[in-house]
């Protein structure tokens, strides 16, 4: 089938196209989008990414990315250092901050254990994690990983890796969501819950 655009357009769609949740058809939409308001999208996205390009950094502390290395995170002075809340990935971190829940100290791991993967040990933040609770004020680590089976995987791998460190390590927990019915949800979910349970 013969393209019907130039090779400048195919490749700001097959682009968009890599992003999370766009297929070939939304890319094709979004580029026809920016292309159609030029002057008002297209042209300060283009300029936003050429500065997130030269300016965002991974944080060297906790693994956040920022424009400050450290990040804005680990260099307020407001937040608890007792508390270190480990998650999976920046979009985690985000978006316990959105909910604004909690005013500690996070650390990414970049990933969890997953054997099908190919995803070690070595290939998580870990190193880092245990000289930051070893050489650090912290009392308590949450795990705010995703209640997966590569997720549990890897909250029993650092419970057991920090272990000798004494500090005390906590989970989030699972079950029924906020506004959730019984009857709705799957049996891993229930069973979640009543192990998670709490006094009333």
């Amino acid at each position: 089938m013969a393209s019907v655009t130039g090779p400048e357009i195919e490749r700001l769609i097959q682009l968009l196209a890599r992003l999370p949740g766009l297929g070939p058809r939304s890319a094709r939409r979004a580029a026809l989008h920016l292309i159609k308001r030029r002057e008002q999208l297209l042209a300060p996205l283009a300029e936003a990414m050429r500065v997130a390009n030269e300016t965002v950094r991974v944080c060297s502390s906790c693994g956040n990315v920022d424009t400050s290395d450290p990040c804005t995170i680990c260099r307020d002075p407001r937040r608890d250092e007792s508390i270190l809340v480990v998650v999976e990935d920046v979009s985690d971190l985000w978006a316990l901050e959105r909910a604004g829940v909690v005013n500690a100290r996070y650390h990414v791991l970049g990933g969890v254990l997953s054997a099908l993967d190919g995803v070690g040990p070595s290939d998580l933040n870990l190193d880092r994690l245990l000289a930051r609770v070893t050489d650090s004020p912290v009392k308590e680590v949450i795990l705010a990983l995703n209640a997966t089976v590569d997720g549990q995987t890897t909250a029993h791998y650092v419970t057991d890796l920090l272990a000798p460190t004494g500090v005390a390590v906590s989970r989030l927990a699972h079950g029924v969501p906020v506004g959730g019915e019984l009857d709705y949800l799957d049996e891993g979910t229930l069973a979640a819950a009543l192990r998670s349970r709490t006094r009333g």
